[in-house]
């Protein structure tokens, strides 16, 4: 039975921390406002997601296979939308982040493990984006050794000195520079009819490359800190059980807009680099490069636009969200409201983090294909993991009540759960064996 007007005027009142400007006369209005009220964790984390590595990633499967792996990302997204949406359910009904839960539910050690996890693996991906950032302003002409120190600087200043509602809205107004990427696309020109039948229409190749690529893929669309990230940022906006209706909407729109994305930039990909015989792509600023012979300046430059925001974005949420973790671990102060004087450990981890990833980034010579390499390793091992607690938690009646999992969602997340650690372990066995 829906809610009353006058309950979702509550709601909404309550989610903004004061009385909206604009009293709902109907339903559909006030549920727009409570939607708009929760804006915010499911969207960053989604497209936070779509990192330097990702943006290399998906434009390496266009280079080298055209449109045969865009169907894939329609199966992604459905396995992105469970895990995401499990995470901030946790988060609304228990008010408690994942690596909380995990430290109470199965032990210190496991805690501990996925702390440590989190935090070398968050560390190289951390590098790799201002590594991002500065290939995407060296794209105009600003030299790295500037535009990264100044770019950790603002980016400091946002999470540590600014409130919560401030960086909120500065991370879900970067990710509006991902519009870049359809816009790119449209100018490459591609054969939409082929997109089309290429999304509906598996075509798999039995190839090693193919193999890794669907791996790298899926690892880069499904990555930890992801659900550490939403499930810590839901708690820390104070959404609850009331909100969880509006919230899901939030996580499921984000999750498909983050996967739309990275389906154009396999797109622009494809109908550029592919089609001209160009299959070679190292990085996301090679693949910006790289298009502008073939679609234009105007698609090197939305190219560089989207890297730029996917960058700063990531470099962002990914210190905070190992501040959330090891402050969830050990107990301490957490959250982007706080003063460094309130929560010194969550603001060292912050600062930390974003210092040594300002230094690897600007310094000459440093192997950063090695560091991603094993970057990649330590998500992989750690995917399964995560997963598993996010699944198992979730699924508990004793800990969720009524709001755990259902039976049917229950073997999809499951299911889910198997899909991605099984292409996890397989990840690093290529990895191990070097092939």
């Amino acid at each position: 039975m829906p809610l009353p007007v006058s309950t979702y005027r509550e709601l909404a009142q309550r989610v903004l921390g004061r009385r909206p400007r604009l009293r709902p006369r109907n339903r559909f209005t006030a549920r727009i406002l409570v939607l708009f009220a929760v804006v915010g964790p499911g969207l960053i984390a989604a497209n936070a997601g779509n990192d330097a590595g990702g943006i290399a990633t998906y434009a390496s499967v266009g280079a080298r296979y055209g449109y045969d792996l865009i169907w894939m990302m329609v199966v992604i997204t459905v396995s992105l939308i469970v895990v995401q949406e499990m995470a901030a359910r946790m988060g609304a009904v228990t008010g408690k982040g994942l690596a909380e839960l995990i430290r109470e539910e199965y032990g210190v050690r496991w805690s501990l493990f996925a702390t440590a996890s989190v935090l070398v693996a968050n560390l190289g991906i951390c590098i790799s984006e201002f590594v991002g950032i500065g290939a995407a302003l060296n794209l105009a002409g600003i030299p790295f050794q500037v535009s990264v120190p100044i770019a950790a600087v603002v980016i400091w200043l946002l999470v540590v000195r600014g409130s919560y509602k401030t960086a909120e809205r500065v991370f879900v107004l970067m990710s509006a520079a991902f519009l870049a990427y359809p816009i790119a696309a449209i100018l490459a020109h591609p054969d939409w009819g082929a997109v089309g039948h290429a999304t509906i229409a598996p075509k798999i190749h039995l190839t090693s490359a193919y193999i890794v690529l669907f791996i790298a893929t899926a690892g880069t669309t499904i990555t930890p800190f992801m659900q550490l990230y939403v499930q810590s940022a839901v708690v820390e906006k104070g959404i609850g059980p009331d909100e969880l209706g509006a919230e899901r909407v939030e996580v499921i729109s984000g999750s498909i807009f983050a996967n739309l994305i990275a389906m154009f930039i396999i797109i622009a990909a494809g109908a550029t680099l592919f089609v001209h015989g160009d299959h070679t792509v190292s990085n996301a600023a090679d693949a910006a490069r790289a298009l502008k012979p073939f679609a234009g300046r105007f698609a090197e430059l939305l190219f560089a636009i989207g890297l730029l925001g996917a960058s700063l974005l990531a470099a962002a949420v990914l210190p905070v969200t190992a501040a959330y973790v090891i402050a969830e671990t050990f107990g301490f102060e957490k959250g982007v409201k706080h003063r460094p004087r309130e929560a010194p450990v969550f603001v060292a981890v912050i600062t930390t983090l974003i210092v040594i990833g300002t230094l690897v980034a600007i310094t000459p010579g440093i192997p950063v294909i090695k560091l991603l390499v094993g970057v990649q390793v330590v998500n992989g091992a750690l995917l399964p993991i995560t997963l598993f607690f996010v699944w198992r938690l979730a699924s508990s009646r004793k800990l969720m009540g009524e709001y755990a999992n259902g039976r049917t969602f229950n073997v999809l997340a499951g299911a889910t759960v198997i899909g991605t650690s099984a292409l996890s372990i397989l990840l690093l066995g290529i990895t191990f064996a070097g092939l």
